[in-house]
């Protein structure tokens, strides 16, 4: 799957935000999606790059993968269990 195609579900924008923020905003937002949804996270902390594929595995969700945006920000992809 190439990520620039995925068409996400959810869009949550975690842009500024520092560790945990990202991390816990993107757990919340997933208790309201949809097994199969797909959540596009756009964030600019370097630790995200760990912590969301971590609880992709943890959590048994997907992880799919991450852009870097080349604007200064990620794009991170997951999808619901």
């Amino acid at each position: 799957m190439d990520l620039k195609d995925i068409k996400p579900d959810v869009t949550l924008d975690a842009r500024g935000l520092s560790c945990p923020m990202p991390l816990l905003k993107t757990k919340k937002a997933m208790k309201g999606m949809k097994p199969g949804q797909i959540i596009e996270v756009l964030g600019t902390d370097p630790g995200s790059k760990k912590d969301l594929p971590d609880f992709a595995q943890k959590s048994g969700n997907e992880w799919l993968g991450v852009l870097d945006d080349g604007e200064g920000f990620y794009r991170f992809y997951l999808r619901k269990k």
